[in-house]
């Protein structure tokens, strides 16, 4: 038995509409609500590494702290990047997944 899980942000349309079309595909998902309960450092490393990713590549940019925080700077390192990711979770880019 296979179990889907949306990593969902209910103010995200894109994760309504993707939320819907598991639902009506006739699966009912399992939710984690990301912002309320972000996955833990061990599975978003897990994640990034079964995606085949690099942290910066599942960095989402808009509607974040990306700027304010200077994570554009290309020396930073993978760990302060996921640092960020767990201090922010709507860093996290959750299309990739």
């Amino acid at each position: 038995m296979t179990i889907i899980v949306i990593y969902h942000n209910p103010d995200c349309s894109t994760s309504r509409n993707t939320l819907a079309l598991i639902r009506n595909s006739g699966v009912e998902p399992h939710i984690v609500e990301y912002l309320k309960t972000p996955p833990s450092r061990a599975l978003l490393i897990e994640m990034i590494d079964t995606a085949g990713m690099t942290p910066r590549a599942l960095l989402r940019e808009k509607r974040t702290p990306y700027a304010e925080l200077g994570l554009g700077d290309e020396t930073l390192s993978d760990e302060a990047l996921i640092d960020a990711m767990m201090a922010h979770p709507i860093l996290i880019n959750r299309r990739w997944w």
